[in-house]
């Protein structure tokens, strides 16, 4: 059996798994929940191995601090509310629909598609599925190609937890996973990238499967003029060269009120402190690597593009060919490149950064709003004025005001982009909503008033009739 057909065939028996139990307990569904904690905790380090492995090189810190303990953290959160959120909702009903009672049930949809990423895949997978499994799905997973240990590990402790016909893992490449989004799953939920996105959601409406698209764009920062320098480098620096820029949400582009100069001022600081976190880089080992060679590639040709064009660009000493072997990108800030550049009209997904001046606020929302709508928006600003202002009159997935990543921390927000960024959302609650149906149900009793307007239409459904046009 091919791929393809071994897909086909694990849709089709976790389908008949779902028709056979199509409502899931809930003290199993918390035992789904308690499984996945086990696998997180009980196998930490041969994840972090298995990780850094696929990188190249990723700081044993990072894997436990922004993959396992977000899935940890987040799946017990929805173990704990998760009685609570299966309750059917009870909802008022109107006079004319007396007597009755009317209530709206969460019902699993049923086999869920998850199509995960290759920069943090073990959150981007394993949250997704326990969110999945707390709805009462069930689910296969295509995770991305180019982690190829991460996705060994992750189909054997599964595998080892849960039946196929509840929980599997599907390997392969580009052909396998555009066939995979072609199947018809009865919810799709795909984390990539904004091009491939859209491949995604025309794949899955030919058979009008519904779909949760977590992109990503070029989310910028915006610094007022008279927000500290040194605060915001900070931020700024740890947003974006954690695992060395490799984060749909991190700060893509620095946007500077004031002169040229309060963006080299701003750009300086960055470098700075990215060269406290990380000094030496190239052997550091809380320094993250690129994932793979044509990614690195791909950032030196934007560096290299911007620099054959006269853009100021900082970077610490470092010998070219050492770091290429290694895939540890020299973090890089750029000062003031023009709009036409790479680096400017692409998500970058990696460790450099763009500081661009912007002579006043409404200048800066005006190039939020010139561009796709981002993921994430950051806002450095003492002054509430300001903050409401740059959210008034911008759109984006989330915000993290005198931060960056903040509010994807908090599993009380949902997180999901908007338009271009991605539709749907997810972390908590938000994400349990996402995978079941809304299902209206109205219950009436024995007798209903329905009958006083049943035909033939007399003076009393007449008058009913008048009086439903007046409430």
């Amino acid at each position: 059996m091919n791929d393809i057909d071994r897909m086909k065939d694990l849709l089709a028996r976790q389908r008949s798994a779902f028709l056979s139990q199509p409502n899931r307990s809930l003290a199993e569904r918390r035992a789904d929940l308690k499984k996945i904690e086990a696998i997180m905790l009980d196998h930490r380090d041969a994840w972090c191995e298995a990780v850094s492995a696929d990188f190249g090189h990723r700081a044993q810190i990072e894997t436990l601090l922004l993959e396992l303990s977000v899935v940890v953290r987040g799946t017990k959160d929805m173990r704990h509310k998760l009685g609570r959120w299966m309750k059917p909702e009870r909802v008022p009903t109107p006079l004319m629909a007396q007597p009755g009672r009317s209530y709206v049930r969460r019902d699993p949809k049923g086999v869920v598609g998850i199509v995960s990423p290759w920069n943090y895949p073990v959150q981007l997978a394993l949250l997704p599925l326990a969110t999945a499994l707390a709805a009462g799905n069930r689910t296969i997973i295509k995770p991305s190609e180019l982690t190829p240990k991460t996705n060994a590990l992750m189909a054997d402790l599964l595998a080892a937890h849960f039946p196929a016909d509840q929980v599997a893992v599907i390997e392969g490449g580009p052909d396998l996973a555009e066939a995979f989004c072609a199947l018809p799953f009865d919810h799709l939920f795909y984390t990539g990238s904004t091009r491939v996105g859209r491949s995604v959601a025309a794949a899955a409406g030919n058979n009008l499967v519904p779909v949760t698209l977590e992109l990503g764009g070029k989310s910028p920062a915006i610094v007022t003029a008279d927000y500290p320098v040194e605060d915001a480098a900070h931020a700024i620096a740890w947003g974006r060269f954690l695992n060395a820029g490799q984060t749909c949400v991190a700060v893509d582009n620095v946007l500077a009120i004031g002169t040229p100069e309060r963006a080299r001022a701003i750009g300086q600081a960055v470098a700075d402190k990215v060269a406290a976190f990380y000094p030496d880089f190239a052997t550091n080992p809380d320094y993250s690597s690129v994932i793979a060679g044509q990614h690195f590639a791909r950032l030196e040709a934007m560096v290299e593009e911007a620099r054959q064009a006269g853009v100021e660009i900082i970077q610490p000493p470092h010998d070219a060919n050492a770091v290429r072997s290694s895939r540890k990108f020299p973090p890089t800030v750029m000062i003031n490149p023009p709009d036409d550049l790479r680096v400017m009209r692409e998500e970058i997904f990696g460790p450099v950064l763009p500081v661009i001046a912007k002579p006043d606020l409404q200048a800066a929302t005006d190039h939020v709003n010139a561009h796709e709508r981002p993921l994430a928006l950051y806002v450095f600003s003492n002054a509430s004025r300001e903050i409401e202002q740059v959210l008034d009159n911008t759109h984006s997935g989330g915000v993290t005001v005198n931060g960056a990543l903040l509010h994807v921390a908090n599993d009380q927000l949902p997180f999901g982009g908007n338009g271009p960024s991605g539709q749907g959302a997810y972390h908590g609650k938000f994400g349990f909503d996402e995978l079941t149906h809304a299902r209206a149900v109205f219950r009436t009793r024995r007798w209903h008033s329905t009958r006083l307007v049943a035909p033939p239409y007399g003076k009393l459904a007449k008058k009913i009739t008048e009086t439903a046009l007046k409430l």
